[in-house]
């Protein structure tokens, strides 16, 4: 715990900082003072990357109180900075939850018999999934899962990788939405994750309580949502049998990073399985809104057409999984009150599972920040193995996620979500070759007005001002990704962040050369601008740890402070 805390102040220290809600004082030689509010003074080592990343050396970190030495407590440093802080006084507690938890996941994470980093380099998917100590890189208060036990913990967190399974519901034909992809029907779906026995012991269970299994559609629920809500917020649809539970079925699925995605363990071959799960997490309760998954199929057959039939993006290997079916449950009486939590507690969907080739392994790209126990980053380890060039190796990886999502961006105005747990590495050799895209119907979107985008469709259209749109790009991949990239590189001595800069570059100039028809484009969305808009997200969750993004309106829940210096700019 000690060492928890330790990392999480640093992060903290090095976050806030890079959000200029703390501004430490340089004093030489490496270090670095922080004035906290009353009498508190905080000390550390650091190193300044371009950015404004700050490497933070948490052995360093020590807290002066009137002078004296105290011990390092992540909970006190919030209170110790609280007055710098864009946190309500109501959530002050919540956050500070939400930090105790992160702590508590930390610990399991570095627990003594955790997979080193070298260890990692055979590793299977999902043992690399588990093995991730730290999510989303930006977020201090990353891993808050509030309504979890410690029994839920054991039960659930993608860290433990323990198996699921998962419960199956009846829900009722009327009150429900059901979507499919075009080339997939109902009763196909479910031949394909159901065996014809546990089929027919669902049909028969419905038949029992005298129900016909025709005025149902069966979806998958997470244990605790249906132990926690749906049993009992959802009691008297239960009650009434508009909501039937039928049993589990015996495949086994592994939680992933995103704690309410499953894949099966079982049959790997079957899709995952994407579930509503009312805990909180990261500025979000997790649910699902019947509403999104009505169109949710729709939305991934348009954009993976789009995929598939640009040269550009085939050459470089580029793909999405598509979530091709999804189920909701409308409960009447919730529903009347408008969209709330309450009305996104039933629901799932289930996605594409990636294909990989003979010699081809995978890996969440989260894993590209992951430092052992030990302080290895599996980066690092990745480099050496490959016996390539730092910046051989970093090119690789660079053509297979940075052209793709340039690419969608300038050529078609579409935009993802392209942050570590939405990236799938297709690894050959150790080796980045290309990148599989998910978590499409929630997170990408089209920032042009003239795109023609089918009826159903039409819900990803953002209205984006265009001073704004390269954000996309210049927050969510090269600050919100390649910043910290470009720091466990350096740290490790693996790559210094200059000549990690100069790769980038050189593959976003390389880009650009091979497409002067978008030369139009380039132009008016300046990737190598001289400094680009600072978009805060920590500022967005302090604000409101609830819901700190409005998924249908994303230009208005931006916090920008500032700008930051491009590393880009004059390469």
């Amino acid at each position: 715990m000690a060492a928890a805390h330790r990392h999480l102040v640093a992060k903290a220290l090095a976050e806030l900082s890079h959000e200029r809600l703390l501004v430490p004082v340089e004093e030489g030689e490496g270090w670095w003072s922080l004035a906290a509010d009353g009498e508190v003074t905080y000390r550390f080592r650091a190193r300044l990357l371009p950015l404004e990343h700050w490497l933070v050396d948490p052995v360093t970190v020590t807290r002066l109180e009137d002078g004296v030495r105290t011990g390092i407590d992540a909970q006190r440093f919030v209170l110790d900075v609280r007055s710098r802080l864009p946190l309500p006084e109501a959530t002050v507690p919540v956050y500070l939850e939400e930090i105790a938890s992160t702590l508590a996941g930390r610990c399991w994470k570095d627990r003594p018999e955790a997979p080193t980093s070298a260890g990692l380099l055979e590793a299977s998917f999902q043992e690399i999934e588990a093995a991730m100590t730290e999510g989303h890189p930006c977020f201090v208060a990353n891993n808050g899962r509030l309504g979890w036990s410690a029994a839920d913990h054991l039960a659930y967190a993608p860290e433990t990788a323990a198996p699921v399974a998962l419960v199956w519901l009846a829900v009722r034909r009327s009150r429900s939405v059901l979507a499919l992809a075009d080339d997939l029907g109902y009763e196909d779906l479910l031949a394909e994750e159901l065996d014809p026995e546990v089929r027919a012991g669902f049909d028969q269970r419905l038949a029992d309580l005298g129900l016909e299994a025709e005025d149902y559609l069966l979806m998958p629920c997470h244990p605790w949502q249906w132990e926690h809500k749906i049993a009992i917020t959802y009691a008297p649809d239960v009650a009434r049998r508009d909501i039937v539970r039928l049993g589990t079925a015996p495949d086994d699925y592994q939680a992933q990073q995103s704690v309410r995605t499953f894949y099966n363990r079982s049959r790997p071959e079957r899709r995952y399985v994407k579930t509503a799960l009312s805990v909180l997490n990261m500025g979000f309760l997790r649910g699902l809104s019947p509403a999104y998954m009505e169109h949710t199929p729709a939305i991934n057959d348009w954009v993976a057409a789009l995929v598939t039939d640009d040269e550009t993006l085939q050459r470089h290997g580029f793909s999405v999984l598509r979530e091709v079916a999804a189920v909701g449950y409308t409960q009447p009486s919730y529903a009347a009150c408008g969209s709330t939590p309450y009305t996104k507690m039933l629901a799932a969907l289930w996605r594409e599972t990636p294909q990989v080739a003979d010699g081809e392994r995978l890996a969440s790209m989260t894993s590209l920040l992951h430092v052992d126990a030990k302080g290895t980053p599996y980066a690092a380890a990745l480099v050496e193995a490959s016996g390539l060039e730092p910046e051989a190796w970093l090119r690789a990886y660079l053509d297979a996620y940075l052209v793709p999502v340039l690419h969608a961006f300038y050529a078609h105005h579409l935009v993802f979500m392209p942050h570590g747990e939405n990236v799938i590495l297709v690894l050959r050799d150790h080796v980045p070759v290309r990148v599989v895209m998910k978590d499409i119907g929630e997170e990408v979107a089209v920032l042009s007005p003239s795109t023609p985008l089918p009826p159903g469709v039409e819900r990803i259209r953002a209205d984006v001002p265009e001073e704004l749109q390269l954000l996309s790009v210049h927050t969510d991949v090269v600050d919100c990704f390649l910043r910290f990239l470009s720091g466990v590189l350096d740290e490790a001595g693996t790559l210094p962040a200059e000549g990690f800069w100069a790769e980038v570059a050189r593959c976003a100039r390389d880009y650009q050369a091979a497409h002067p028809a978008l030369a139009g484009r380039f132009a008016e969305h300046d990737l190598f601008a001289e400094t680009f808009a600072r978009s805060c997200l920590n500022r967005l969750q302090l604000r409101n740890n609830q819901q700190m993004v409005d998924l249908a309106d994303p230009a208005s829940a931006l916090a920008i402070e500032g700008v930051l210096e491009n590393p880009l700019a004059g390469r």
